[in-house]
Order: C-alpha cells, then structure tokens, then sequence
C-alpha cells in the first residue's frame, strides 16, 4: 500500500485533498500536517468528515513525514512549498505541490509576479502537472507543479487549437468566474459574506498572477510568444469555475474542425467532456468532480471563435488534478479515487 501525506491540510484545497484520498483504494492516507490544528481531529475541523476521518493533524516535521509517507503533497500558501520541497525530494519522495512555487520554468516569470524564488534550480526537472497534456512527462518525475485553476480552465480549451493553428494566437481573451472558495480559507475582506453576497465583480484586471502562468504554456505549446487578456471575476457561490474565452479564427476554419481537433486530442482523456451541439458547459453539471467541460459557438458574422469551459476550482482546478497527477505517477489508472459520478441538481 502507497503511504500519502498531506502538508497543509487544513486549507480548502488540503480539505478536498483529504476528502478524494481518503476514499481512494491504492493509497494508504498516513499523515496529515497543519500549522494551525495541530493536535487537533480532522473531523473536528471539518465535521462532515466524521466516519470518514479520524486522523489528527500533526505539526509538521520533514523526518518524521518522510519516515510516514511515499508521496507527499504540500498545499501551502506560496513561498513555504520552496523551503520544504527541495529537503523532501532529498528524502527520496515524490511530491506534487499546490502552490505556484514550481509551476513556472522560467524563475524571473515567477519572481515578477510573487517573491524570490529559493529552489530555482529544481524549477527545469519539474513537471507542469496539466495532465491531459504533459501524461508521458508526468510519469517519469518525482516532482510536479499542480496548475492554478483558472489556468487549468483557460488552458485545456485553447492548448489543441493552438497546436493545431485553428486560431490567432494575438486575439485571446479570456473571461473568467470564479466561486469564493477559490480565494482560499484565510480571512479578508473581500471574501467576508456581507463582501461578496450578492455581489459580482472583476478584481485584478490584466494583472493576476495567473496570467504569466498561462502564457508561459501557451507559448510553449504554440511555438511562439502568446499573450493574452485576462479578466478574473468572483462570483458569490463556494465552489466552481466557468471561463469564457474569445478569439479570431484564422481563415478557413469551420466549427466541424474545431469539433474534430477537440474529439481527436480529447479521444483518451477521461475527465474531458466536449458538450454536443447547442449545449454549452455549467458550473453545476461539474460541481464535485475532476471534470472538466468544453464547449464552443463560432459566431460567423465576426469571424470569432467562443469557446466556454467549466470546472470545479477545487476539484480539476487543485486536490482532483493533483490526485490524477498522483495515479499517473505511480503507474495506476488515472482515474482511481475521482470517478464519483456527479449530483444531478
């Protein structure tokens, strides 16, 4: 049995972590670290968990860890990852991280957009953990950077048109809602419910530092520089995702080739649902789950593309992927553990 711990699991992604591992049939849950509850039960912290978690939170020491757990996912605020990364990895364990400690290649890109980065010599051997994409890669490393969740939503929809030069790669905007959730479980102001009931707003308009996240793979994947706009919205709901993306078509292009490039890269991707004609993807038919939905309307008389796609932003958006992420690293099926089928209303 695969021994897992999760560091940092006390926070809405190391929650949902907890919640996916703990009905998984390939892993043993070991241990679970939290600055702030330890010595506490997790189902005191989270009660409806009681029956189905009865660990309690520990501090976190990295021997102790190791000597406990095979692989070890750390869903830490930024920075802290950096610290403790590099000493698991010396340990001999595989780790899949959260944070966007090591989501970037390039450490000036990440430095920009967050702090000094202390382990950037590990940032070339590591594996951007969009598993739909990078499947072989993330097979053969011990260390992932599991994907934003609006990255992940703007990425999977755009990253086969692109190879395949379906669209302008100097026309993309993307739109995205997010549920509060996707803030995390810290206290601000913003998130507080007289805030954000009722209320639905942009916030960080062309600046979010998701956005060089995305256009450092879109440009990869494309072969040439790629940027794009980017406008983050929260919406008062907990949890889900929906982006909506617009882009030029190059000449030629028909909604039969972009339905064909969608089935033919998707064809072996069990958490990627292109919607049929006339219907388009909903926050509410994904909640829950490790899908992620895609749908597309060209709107001809603008020679524009309108490309939707949802996901649930803890799910596909953070624990869901980093647990694919963990089946495809160690051999399994990678959809053990996620395959719930999801709430009808």
């Amino acid at each position: 049995m695969i021994r897992v711990g999760v560091v940092g699991a006390t926070g809405y992604a190391g929650a949902e972590l907890v919640r996916i591992l703990s009905g998984h049939p390939g892993i043993e849950l070991s241990i679970l670290t939290s600055r702030q509850y330890a010595g506490e039960r997790f189902d005191s912290i989270y009660p409806s968990m009681a029956g189905s978690v009865d660990m309690t939170c520990e501090a976190l020491d990295i021997d102790h860890i190791c000597k406990r757990a095979d692989v070890i996912f750390t869903a830490l605020p930024h920075k802290l990852p950096m610290e403790i990364v590099p000493k698991l990895l010396q340990k001999d364990k595989k780790v899949i991280d959260l944070s966007a400690d090591f989501r970037f290649r390039d450490a000036e890109k990440y430095e920009d957009f967050y702090q000094a980065h202390s382990a950037k010599g590990l940032l070339e051997s590591t594996v951007y953990g969009l598993c739909e994409i990078y499947h072989e890669k993330i097979k053969h490393t011990d260390l992932i950077g599991n994907p934003g969740c609006y990255p992940t939503s703007v990425l999977l929809p755009l990253i086969p048109l692109l190879k395949r030069k379906l669209i302008d790669i100097h026309t993309i905007i993307a739109d995205s809602k997010s549920g509060v959730s996707g803030a995390g479980r810290s206290l601000s102001l913003t998130t507080h419910f007289c805030e954000a009931n009722e209320s639905f707003k942009a916030y960080k308009i062309a600046v979010h530092r998701h956005n060089p996240e995305m256009e450092e793979i879109l440009s990869i994947e494309s072969g040439q520089d790629v940027n794009i706009t980017f406008v983050p919205h929260l919406v008062p709901m907990t949890r889900g995702m929906l982006t909506t993306i617009y882009t030029d078509l190059l000449k030629g292009v028909s909604s039969e080739d972009i339905q064909n490039c969608f089935s033919y890269f998707y064809s072996g991707s069990p958490f990627i649902r292109i919607c049929s004609e006339g219907r388009f993807p909903d926050t509410l038919h994904v909640r829950g789950t490790n899908y992620c939905d895609i749908g597309f309307k060209l709107d001809l008389r603008n020679n524009r593309l309108i490309l939707i796609s949802a996901i649930d932003n803890l799910v596909k958006g953070a624990a869901g992927q980093a647990v694919q992420n963990m089946n495809i690293m160690l051999g399994l099926d990678e959809t053990i553990g996620l395959m719930n089928v999801p709430f009808p209303v």
